[in-house]
């Protein structure tokens, strides 16, 4: 009996070990996500400050009486706004007795000086304004940092080619403008028809950067659910009416529309004010323009767009681009489209593996625009 008695309570104190890591753990796991209290947080920093005051009393050479600004600076990061205001209120505390203990700041160093209040209070502004904002924006300064890197990694994931059969090679590059994160360019794309027929859209957001980058997330996600689930006549009406209906200030975009028959080569392509494409014909060793036409997306309702048909045979290219990648201020497009192809006249021989990359390498690597190339080449 005894020993089932012992057993028995090993079990529960096992039990409730776990129960106490499980639950500890996800009290860590929700506090670095934001969604717990800041409680932990607010006990930390709310015991850091009698420890700062009581060195600035016992060492006031190594203690400065301004050191009340780091649990401060700490507490708009890490604090939502109430509990930042009681963490204030215990600084100031602290700042008055070291006041007091200490004596005036006339009668020697590291006293409490005008100066040492005026630089905590004005931390502690800054550090309430920062938690207001994140306050009102519902995103913890640990989730913040972490939520730009998915966005901008679901904008990357949505621009992936997917696999093309034998015989056929793709790539595509894109470069945000000033080296930053997001870009107003993006790629969607969908094997439709059975697998049969690749359908690519290439758009270009008006603006660039990070100003076009959050249009540039929502209309990805629009059009890649768009692509394939309309005919392919249809994507481009359907894609002008969902940005009217956003009714941005600045909403426009170009856009061009390829689809690709995998079997026989033959394509057809819609464009929305875009730049026309780049066929290689690998018989002529010419490069072709191709273009339909269609005005941007976003300016007015009920805008047609007629399509221009070609064929890709064994051999040739195929170039999708954004302006950014051949027009700069003292440049014509004209211009830049040349320069463009006299590049890829290098790759005919050399073969196209990592060719879009390289291209935006060589014509336009430090132009302060969003750019985009994507490349479809049938193996000879």
């Amino acid at each position: 009996m005894a020993g089932a008695r012992v057993e028995s309570l090993l079990a529960r104190m096992r039990m409730r070990s776990h129960r106490g890591r499980t639950a500890l753990r996800k009290s860590a796991v929700d506090y670095f996500r934001g969604d717990a209290s800041d409680w932990l947080a607010f006990g930390g920093l709310l015991l850091t400050v009698p420890a700062i005051a009581c060195g600035t009393l016992m060492l006031p050479v190594w203690f400065s009486p301004a050191a009340l600004v780091l649990p401060i600076v700490a507490g708009g990061l890490l604090l939502r706004p109430a509990s930042l205001l009681a963490l204030y209120a215990a600084s100031a505390a602290a700042l008055i007795v070291e006041a007091l203990v200490l004596g005036p700041y006339t009668q020697g160093p590291a006293r409490v000086t005008p100066g040492t209040v005026l630089v905590v209070a004005a931390c502690g502004f800054f550090g309430l304004v920062i938690a207001q904002f994140r306050s009102r924006v519902g995103v913890p300064w640990r989730r913040g940092g972490t939520m730009l890197f998915d966005l901008r990694e679901r904008i990357r994931v949505q621009s992936k080619l997917p696999a093309l059969p034998r015989g056929w090679h793709r790539e595509m590059a894109l470069r945000p403008a000033g080296g930053q994160s997001f870009s107003g360019d993006f790629v969607v794309a969908a094997r439709t028809n059975g697998g049969r027929t690749l359908e690519v859209v290439l758009t270009d957001v008006s603006g660039k950067g990070m100003e076009a980058g959050s249009r540039a997330l929502l209309l990805s996600g629009a059009f890649g659910g768009l692509l394939g689930a309309l005919p392919p006549h249809g994507f481009l009406p359907a894609a002008n009416g969902y940005l009217l209906r956003q009714d941005w200030d600045e909403g426009f975009a170009t856009s061009i529309h390829l689809v690709l028959d995998l079997e026989t080569g033959d394509y057809e392509l819609l464009s929305a004010g875009h730049l026309p494409a780049l066929q290689l014909c690998a018989g002529t060793g010419r490069w072709q323009e191709k273009s339909g036409e269609g005005p941007l997306l976003g300016v007015y309702d009920g805008a047609e767009f007629t399509p221009v048909r070609g064929n890709l045979r064994r051999g040739d290219v195929l170039m999708l681009f954004t302006d950014g990648l051949v027009e700069t201020a003292d440049r014509e497009i004209s211009e830049g489209i040349d320069r463009l192809t006299g590049e890829a006249d290098r790759y005919v021989s050399a073969g196209w593996e990592g060719a879009a990359w390289h291209l935006i390498e060589k014509v336009a690597k430090d132009v302060n625009d969003d750019r985009a190339l994507l490349l479809i080449r049938r193996s000879p």
